[in-house]
C-alpha cells in the first residue's frame, strides 16, 4: 500500500497514519528496516519527527510531527498523559465483567528478552476495558491505556487471564480460523488446507484524542483492518443465540 494511502488526517504541525501489522514505526536496532513507517514518511516529506510508535505486529493510528516545535508540544502531551489512547481488541474467551480496569505494575521479564510481566516491582501500569460483543470464544473489547508500558496491553489482557487472540508472546500463536467459528466447517472440495481468517495479534490502535496547540481538538480514527473485520462478521454471524 502506498504512504499517502495509509495517512488518515494531517495538517501543517502533523500527520497521523494508519500504520499495518507487520510494519516497524521505526527502524530497530536488529533490523534495518528500509521499510519502516517513519523511513517512508521521510521519503514522503523529507523531514518528519516520531512522536510515540506501536509494537510492529499492532495495527492503527500512529502519530509523527512535522516539524521540531510541533514534535515538542506533541511529545510532551503524550509524556503529560493527556492524550487519550483507545484500542479495539479480539480477545480470547468471555470476560466475566463487562467493564473494568487492571492496575497491575509492569517490568521487563527476568529471562526472557523482550519479554514484559506483571508484578509489584514494576512500574504502575493501569488499563481501562469495555466488552464491546461477546461470543464465546472470543471477545471485542475496547481498552484505554492511562500509561505507555511496552507491550501494556497485552500484558495485562493476559494477567486477566484473556490474552489477545493470535499474541505468540502472551498467549497462543494459534490462527484464528473460520473451522474454529463455524460449526459444520467443511473445506472445499480441491482445498487442503484451511487459509486462517486471522494470522497475526488481533489488536489496533482505533483513536487519538488531543488538543492541539492551536487549541483545536482532535479525534483521530483508524478503521479496523480487513483481517479482523473479517473475524468479526463471521463470529456475529455464527453466534448461538
Amino acid at each position: 500500500m502506498r504512504t499517502e494511502q495509509l495517512i488518515i488526517f494531517e495538517n501543517n504541525d502533523f500527520v497521523a497514519v494508519n500504520k499495518p501489522s507487520g510494519l516497524l514505526t521505526i527502524p530497530d536496532r536488529h533490523d534495518n528496516a528500509l521499510d519502516a513507517l517513519s523511513t517512508r514518511l521521510k521519503r514522503h516529506y523529507g523531514e518528519i519527527f516520531t512522536v510515540h510508535r506501536l509494537d510492529r505486529d499492532t495495527s492503527g493510528t500512529v502519530l509523527f510531527a512535522k516539524h521540531e516545535a510541533a514534535h515538542k508540544y506533541l511529545s510532551q502531551l503524550f509524556e503529560s498523559r493527556e492524550v487519550e489512547k483507545y484500542y479495539l481488541g479480539i480477545v480470547n474467551g468471555e470476560l466475566p465483567a463487562p467493564a473494568g480496569s487492571i492496575n497491575a505494575p509492569i517490568m521487563e521479564h527476568p529471562v526472557q528478552r523482550g519479554k514484559m510481566v506483571t508484578n509489584a516491582k514494576g512500574r504502575p501500569s493501569l488499563t481501562d476495558y469495555e466488552v464491546q460483543e461477546a461470543f464465546g470464544i472470543f471477545s471485542l473489547v475496547k481498552l484505554r491505556i492511562h500509561t505507555g508500558r511496552t507491550h501494556q496491553i497485552r500484558v495485562h489482557m493476559k494477567h486477566l487471564g484473556h490474552p489477545i487472540a493470535v499474541d505468540e508472546l502472551y498467549g497462543s500463536k494459534e490462527p484464528v480460523k473460520l473451522s474454529a467459528i463455524k460449526k459444520k466447517f467443511r473445506l472445499g472440495k480441491f482445498t487442503e488446507e484451511e487459509t486462517p481468517l486471522l494470522a497475526r495479534l488481533a489488536l489496533h490502535a482505533w483513536q487519538l484524542k488531543f488538543t492541539d496547540s492551536h487549541g483545536v481538538r482532535h479525534e483521530l480514527e483508524a478503521p479496523l483492518p480487513k483481517d479482523m473485520t473479517a473475524v468479526l462478521q463471521q463470529l456475529r454471524k455464527h453466534k448461538k443465540a
